[in-house]
């Protein structure tokens, strides 16, 4: 059963998740590949089995992803899945840095993909999430500048995060790189 409570979660079939976890599957077993129903499902962005699973008592807190590296928070916080954050903030899940890397929901929030996932970084700072938390030495906000995410690094700012010289100084060379990169023939300042 646990193979299919996986599988059955991975695809976002709530019927047959609540049919499997009737029958006894165990919620937190995890399938040949180690992983387990509110991993994928967390992953995957499907609310309402994250919803089931926790009601069913998952580990709010389990090893997630594929190398177990991450927990199912920061999963649906890297692919801005915010109905999915809600609920297992809602559940009790931390804030702060977690996983056997310890990854910041925030952080991963706020510098996955292009611009970041705002509404996802919005939850978290709702719920209480530092916004000057530090992930591998940086901030959100300087990570989203060492990116070049420029509006994540704004709607940051404009949230209350704190500017470091790192980050100002990160932001000054690339605001000097496009100022040479649109006049050619001028070469960038370099930084004292």
């Amino acid at each position: 059963m646990t193979e299919q409570l996986a599988r059955s979660a991975d695809d976002g079939d709530v019927a047959e998740v609540a049919r499997l976890l009737r029958r006894g599957a165990a919620v937190d077993g995890s399938s040949s590949d180690g992983r387990t129903a509110l991993d994928l499902a967390a992953g995957r962005g499907h609310a309402d089995v994250v919803r089931l699973l926790v009601e069913a008592g998952a580990d709010l807190e389990q090893r997630a992803g594929e190398y177990e590296e991450s927990t199912p928070l920061c999963l649906a916080a890297i692919r801005g899945h915010t109905e999915v954050v809600e609920v297992l903030l809602d559940a009790g899940a931390q804030l702060g840095a977690q996983g056997r890397l310890g990854y910041v929901p925030l952080v991963l929030a706020a510098t996955a993909g292009a611009d970041g996932y705002s509404e996802t970084v919005d939850l978290l700072l709702d719920c209480g999430a530092d916004i000057n938390a530090v992930m591998k030495c940086r901030t959100a906000l300087e990570w989203a500048v060492r990116f070049g995410q420029e509006r994540m690094a704004h709607h940051l700012l404009s949230r209350g995060a704190v500017p470091s010289a790192e980050a100002m100084g990160t932001d000054c060379e690339r605001a000097e790189r496009r100022r040479a990169e649109k006049e050619p023939g001028t070469e960038p300042e370099k930084q004292a």
